[in-house]
């Protein structure tokens, strides 16, 4: 991921591509922003669950991912680097996946929160191939989607040996 500046409030504003691709703001953290974007991702799960079965949770989640692949090509190109520290919406839709899979608790969903930033950030592959050579909106919003992935089979394989 670059490593850039925060855009400025007004430019999250300015393109309704912008406010989803910066996570409603989340994204304009000038610390960790891809950590702010995952918390916020854990903190909104909640509003969510409650009005979607798995079915139609999983295909608001796939329509999230594409509406983020076009937000986060726009917003990128706006800001001229392709992903941009301030895009978060790659970070909270593979958290939310994570979640809808996550075994119930405040225990495994931090450990899921953990070992998906850890996985974010350590980009194994193929999540490396898409962060390094796909550079365009489905290349930011897919290494988080493998991310998510290692974090399922990790959390699954856990869940599997201790219950």
């Amino acid at each position: 991921m670059a490593k850039a500046s925060p855009p400025s409030l007004s430019f999250l504003f300015a393109h309704p591509a912008h406010l989803v691709a910066c996570g409603f703001g989340s994204g304009l953290s000038p610390f960790a922003p891809g950590t702010a974007g995952t918390l916020f991702a854990w903190a909104t799960f909640p509003l969510l669950r409650p009005w979607m079965n798995d079915f139609e949770l999983l295909g608001f989640l796939l329509i999230c991912f594409v509406g983020g692949v076009l937000a986060a090509h726009r917003t990128g190109a706006d800001l001229g680097v392709v992903d941009h520290g301030s895009i978060v919406w790659d970070e909270i839709v593979p958290f939310w996946l994570v979640l809808v899979f996550c075994p119930a608790g405040w225990l495994w969903q931090t450990a899921a929160f953990f070992l998906f930033r850890f996985f974010d950030i350590v980009k194994p592959q193929p999540a490396r191939y898409f962060d390094e050579r796909v550079k365009n909106g489905f290349g930011v919003m897919a290494d988080d989607v493998i991310a998510a992935g290692y974090t399922i089979l990790v959390l699954a394989g856990a869940h599997f040996v201790l219950a």
